[in-house]
């Protein structure tokens, strides 16, 4: 399918042609079920109109549904489909369509978006759909399916990220040059990237309405600055007579003056210290900035989607709080010696979810005891879960045959042949049955492992929330499954008082990685 007739298709709605034209199947059953959320029991209609593996789902809707909507649709979705990508139709709009797909990565799920409203912002989408389309006749499995899907619609945070920070460091440098009367080179660096995160902090703040209600509140600042130069209000500059004292006298304090609303409009405090009066700005008082540096950044910034949530739109320019870990982390890769280093998200969030949710169990074990008895609620669940708790990396061939020569090497006896029926071994493994780069002894051990702690969930030999650590196990999805799936509702109440209580402490704190 080229590109033409995937737009035509888009235009028309017609999203079972463009399905069933890729290589998917006619839906076994295109009955409409509605699924109704909120208090106001809100409705959306949807229809199946294609399926492999993965259900396609199509609904109209007056419009779009918010991001509480859409996770509220997921967990009902969910219950019905164990993967499906959903496509909201606006009735009233042509080509105006929202999917919505969950993605699960090693290690978490997450909740995709792809909004689109005309023709040109759909080129976007076709580049991913390529990867979703399977030749007549051809039969994929299950497997190749979800992983094709997952990867498709992965929010490739880094590659953005990167894209984004090779231009930034250029916008970095020319916002160095531009400061005046610091005459400390090094100063100078640390004052433009001062500036910059507490930028880069108001235009995410921004664009969630935090300032004055207003989405492009800097750049209009900036304009009305300009405009009021030479009247009573304004004399200097952008940076000297509007950036400083919203900064100092308006996002850092409580309580601001119906002079200062009147120019500034209404701004909230935000008591993390980003805001105070700085060193370099006690040590420099005279610092200046001209406004042609200002007009030049937000010219760059405002070419990006910013947004506290994992969205994906058709610009595919999306960014959100992890750049600012990633610039720290670019920053600080110069800045070792210094004792400073960066922690990445793999190792943050590895760390988080097993001291966090093991505490939350804890805690709701001391109020629900019960549920977490031998033959209660909590290991029963386990127990029947097979491997739904083992980490895909982990079950990577684990139930497929290992080759021969590879199979004659698991036997330990007898002694005396084990070499010689090992010597393949140090081999790099078949791809469909290992993980990247390893070879035959990493995936015979693997494996071992992998059945090892199958067999010790089926026999219940796990009856403490910490072996979900010994073990490996995907501790978050456990939870999440039991809160979704239990009829104690006491259960989830002594959860949820827990999570209420929880308090966390960082000692390294220096992004905030770990608390993100």
């Amino acid at each position: 399918m080229d590109n033409r007739q995937f737009l035509s298709f888009l235009e028309s709605g017609d999203f079972a042609s463009l399905f069933i034209e890729a290589g998917w199947n006619r839906p076994a059953s295109n009955v409409p079920f509605s699924c109704e959320i909120g208090a106001e029991n809100k409705s959306f209609v949807f229809k199946e109109v294609a399926e492999l593996y993965v259900r396609v789902l199509v609904c109209e809707t007056d419009s779009m549904p918010l991001t509480a909507e859409r996770n509220a649709l997921d967990t009902r979705l969910r219950k019905r489909y164990d993967a499906y990508i959903a496509i909201f139709v606006h009735k009233d709009t042509q080509m105006h369509h929202l999917w919505m797909v969950p993605v699960k990565s090693a290690d978490k799920r997450s909740l995709v978006r792809i909004e689109y409203q005309e023709r040109s912002q759909a080129d976007f989408l076709y580049g991913k759909f390529q990867e979703l389309q399977f030749p007549i006749g051809e039969v994929p499995d299950a497997m190749d399916v979800l992983d094709r899907m997952n990867h498709v619609f992965q929010i490739n945070a880094a590659d953005v990220t990167k894209k984004f920070y090779k231009e930034f460091r250029q916008k970095h440098n020319a916002f160095v040059k531009g400061i005046l009367n610091i005459m400390d080179k090094s100063d100078c660096e640390w004052y433009a990237s001062v500036m910059l995160n507490r930028l880069m902090f108001c235009y995410f703040i921004q664009k969630k309405g935090f300032l004055n209600l207003d989405q492009d509140y800097l750049s209009h600042k900036l304009a009305y600055v300009q405009q009021k130069k030479g009247e009573d209000q304004f004399y200097g500059t952008f940076y000297k007579d509007f950036l400083r004292i919203l900064f100092a006298d308006g996002l850092n304090k409580g309580e601001h003056s119906a002079e200062f609303e009147e120019k500034f409009g209404r701004i909230p405090y935000l008591n993390g210290g980003m805001f105070e009066v700085h060193k370099l700005e006690e040590k420099y008082p005279d610092i200046d900035i001209p406004d042609s540096v200002f007009e030049d950044l937000f010219a760059f910034f405002d070419q990006w989607r910013w947004h506290l949530d994992t969205s994906l739109t058709a610009t595919g320019k999306d960014i959100n709080p992890d750049v600012l870990g990633y610039i720290f982390e670019q920053y600080i890769n110069d800045r070792a010696q210094m004792g400073a280093y960066y922690t990445k998200e793999d190792i943050t969030e590895y760390i988080a979810r097993n001291t966090i949710v093991p505490w939350l169990f804890n805690e709701t074990e001391k109020k629900s005891p019960d549920a977490f008895r031998t033959n209660g609620a909590v290991w029963k669940t386990l127990r029947e879960s097979h491997d739904d708790y083992i980490f895909p990396a982990v079950r990577k061939g684990v139930d497929k045959p290992l080759p021969d020569e590879i199979e004659i090497g698991v036997a330990v006896e007898p002694q005396e042949t084990l070499r010689a029926r090992r010597a393949e071994w140090n081999k790099p493994a078949d791809d469909d049955l290992a993980l990247p780069t390893e070879i035959w002894r990493e995936t015979v051990s693997r494996r071992q492992r992998c059945m090892e702690v199958r067999d010790k969930i089926a026999s219940g030999g796990i009856t403490n929330i910490n072996d979900f650590i010994t073990y490996n196990l995907d501790i978050r999805k456990f939870a999440e499954n039991l809160l979704t799936n239990t009829t104690d509702h006491l259960f989830v109440r002594h959860f949820y008082d827990a999570l209420c209580r929880v308090t966390i402490l960082d000692p390294t704190c220096g992004s905030g990685a770990f608390l993100f």
